[in-house]
């Protein structure tokens, strides 16, 4: 029955595609799209269209027509004089040419006349056949072959099974598009595209990529897909959607082994940190390089979703290129990063003051390094714009790689002592770090408006989110509008999809769904502290093993008074446009200085620093361009001060050991040079609390190594 349904549906094709030959019915749906839309050029050039291709089939007709006569008159007289000449003349009497002539005539005639009855027989069984395949079921392989339970039986995508899922999504105008008969154009035809498939649709009038972004579970599921395996986009235009859908269970696996686990990796296992470290393989199964010079990374997602793995796998790449600094602080009481503590020049875990101290003053330390590094680069031939892998080798300019990296950031962003001061000096760093070799990396399990400053997500190259609860925090991490446009890190289920995670700015693609590679740190389990010791190897190896010489104590800065700026920074919490008399409340609130202060004082002190109070629907408000261009104009103003003591980097470290007299803090945790695990303590030891990653400038031996 089911092959008698096949033949009836092949001619009832037939039929329709020969009307739809005598008809130009795929023309004339050309005309009734262009008349919808109102465009008049359109549908007149479908009407000529129509009209051209009417005159051109009739010329062919002709053309065949006049052929045939042709045909007739020339093989008619020769056929009558064959058939005379047979008649009236014995074969014997003939030529031998034309007797051969009358024999082949004779050998094909018996040819006929024994395959036409034939091929009369066999003709209505291939006529069936052909009907038959004609109304087979479109899916892959024949409709009959398809067992119900079959894993594939579904597993392919083409431009029908997708114009057919976006005809039921519910979208009226995309339901009155098609129901007027209208047929998508696919700028991209369905391809294979890694371990999914990718087309490009122009959407019709009425209809963006958001509005069908903003049905993306019931897309997949008419394409028979998880959530995590379609994602719909939105491609150069509004109206452009890019659809990728990824092959079924291919998302399910991890990414397997870091390539950089052992020596066999590219290099002998050593990193170029200039050329990116392996991140983890990408939706179309591609090894993904996450960009380190000339990035800024902030990393987020809920508590056990794998945020610290990743900051964890970005530091382990770094730490195998022997020139780079490594400084990591880890607000909150984790071992993930004890066994780093022989390649760390810092390190801090805690969750107490001293930690968020050290780091805010790491970071203090890096704005100053920035500006040394400013002042080298200019000092050099052509005044290159920022640091290449030639000047970074060059020990004597200071100017190799330094990553920072801040877990659990949104407690020190948060601390009420020194939040305030370690996200003006981040931002900073996001912003100009970039150009001097500086990476700073944060990640956080909190990425709120309250915990995360907005100019950081603004400024942020790479932003990376695993499993999130909301498109605040989706937004948070990737970037304002990420939401809306597709980019969903929401639709990541907790603990079955762990580990893998959406990413933005890692590569030229708009994002990328991201499986993180994973080196375990745990119980039974440490593939981290062999490449630790790789790495160690590397670093002696190069020359570089030396630790560097104590420094004196840094001197901690005389307490001028509030700094104005920067608080009334502060004061406009990210917003465009504030009164001034929110501003002042808001600073008396931050500051008991600015209790005593009026609408006066504000004027004057924005006057210091060049600033203006302009009017706004009849009320006095501060800009906040204004605000960041004099924020710029005094970064700028400090970078052409004759240099100080900085030094150059990493003859000595920025943060200072204890001297053997101070007191042994009773909190927080610093590194050393000795082998943590995580059932082991770490105790801050006088003279040990730093140990540089790399050596003095004249590579000296102060230290009899």
């Amino acid at each position: 029955m089911r092959l008698v349904w096949f033949v009836v549906r092949g001619h009832w094709r037939w039929l329709v595609k020969a009307w739809c030959w005598a008809t130009y019915a795929d023309l004339r749906t050309d005309v009734r799209a262009a008349r919808l839309a109102g465009d008049g050029d359109a549908r007149r050039t479908a009407q000529e269209l129509i009209r051209a291709d009417a005159k051109a089939r009739w010329a062919r007709v002709g053309i065949v027509l006049r052929r045939a006569v042709i045909a007739v008159r020339v093989a008619g007289p020769v056929a009558v004089a064959l058939w005379l000449v047979d008649a009236f003349l014995d074969r014997a009497d003939m030529w031998p040419w034309l007797a051969g002539t009358y024999s082949a005539i004779g050998g094909v005639w018996t040819v006929l006349t024994t395959a036409v009855p034939v091929l009369l027989v066999c003709l209505p069984v291939v006529w069936a056949v052909a009907a038959a395949f004609e109304g087979r079921d479109r899916d892959p392989g024949a409709g009959w072959l398809i067992q119900p339970d079959r894993d594939d039986a579904d597993s392919w995508v083409d431009e029908r099974m997708i114009s057919r899922a976006l005809a039921h999504l519910g979208i009226s105008p995309l339901n009155k598009f098609f129901k007027d008969g209208g047929e998508l154009v696919y700028t991209v035809p369905a391809r294979k595209d890694g371990d999914g498939t990718f087309a490009q649709v122009r959407l019709p009038l009425g209809v963006t990529a958001d509005m069908v972004a903003g049905q993306r579970p019931k897309l997949a599921a008419n394409l028979r897909r998880s959530a995590l395996e379609t994602w719909p986009t939105q491609g150069e235009e509004a109206g452009i959607l890019d659809l990728w859908v990824a092959d079924k269970g291919t998302l399910s696996g991890g990414a397997g082994p870091w390539p950089l686990l052992d020596e066999t990796g590219p290099d002998g296992g050593r990193v170029d940190v200039f050329g990116g470290v392996p991140f983890g393989l990408s939706q179309r199964g591609l090894v993904i390089n996450a960009p380190l010079i000339g990035a800024s990374w902030l990393i987020g997602g809920r508590p056990g979703q794998g945020k610290t793995s990743a900051l964890r796998t970005l530091m382990l790449g770094a730490a195998l290129d022997p020139t780079a600094e490594l400084w990591v602080f880890v607000l909150g009481e984790s071992p993930d990063f004890e066994p780093f503590a022989p390649r760390l020049t810092r390190y801090r875990m805690g969750m107490d003051d001293a930690v968020a101290e050290a780091a805010c003053q790491a970071l203090a330390d890096l704005a100053d390094e920035m500006e040394r590094r400013g002042k080298t680069l200019g000092a050099q031939t052509g005044q290159p714009p920022k640091v290449s892998r030639r000047l970074a080798d060059q020990r004597g300019l200071g100017l190799h790689p330094l990553v920072i990296g801040i877990d659990e950031c949104h407690e020190l962003f948060q601390h009420p002592k020194f939040g305030k001061r370690a996200a003006e000096l981040a931002v900073r760093l996001v912003k100009r770090g970039r150009k001097y070799g500086i990476v700073p990396l944060f990640a956080t399990q909190s990425p709120t408006k309250d915990s995360i400053p907005r100019e950081l997500t603004r400024n942020v190259v790479c932003g990376v989110a695993f499993s999130v609860a909301d498109h605040i925090a989706n937004d948070g991490l990737l970037g304002s509008g990420r939401y809306a446009a597709g980019i969903r890190a929401t639709e990541l289920r907790t603990h079955t999809d762990r580990g893998t995670c959406v990413a933005v700015g890692v590569n030229a693609e708009t994002f990328e769904l991201i499986r993180t590679y994973y080196v375990p740190f745990e119980d039974g389990a440490d593939e981290v502290t062999p490449v630790i010791a790789r790495a160690m190897a590397l670093i002696e190896e190069d020359g570089r093993a030396l630790p560097a010489p104590p420094r004196a104590e840094l001197e901690p800065a005389p307490n001028a008074g509030p700094d104005h700026l920067t608080d009334i920074a502060a004061a406009m919490q990210g917003e465009r446009r504030v009164r001034t008399q929110v501003v002042l409340g808001r600073l008396a609130a931050q500051h008991p200085t600015y209790e005593e202060w009026t609408l006066t004082d504000l004027r004057d002190a924005l006057a210091d620093i060049g600033i203006t109070p302009q009017k706004s629907d009849g009320r006095m408000v501060i800009r906040a361009e204004d605000i960041t261009a004099a924020l710029d104009h005094r970064t700028t103003d400090r970078i052409r001060e004759e240099p100080g003591s900085q030094g150059v980097l990493p003859t000595s470290s920025l943060t200072p050991p204890p001297r053997p007299d101070q007191p042994k803090r009773t909190s927080g945790r610093a590194g050393s040079t000795s082998r943590a695990t995580p059932k082991t303590s770490r105790k801050q030891r006088p003279g040990t609390e730093h140990r540089a990653s790399l050596p003095d400038v004249d590579g000296g031996d102060d230290h009899g190594h």
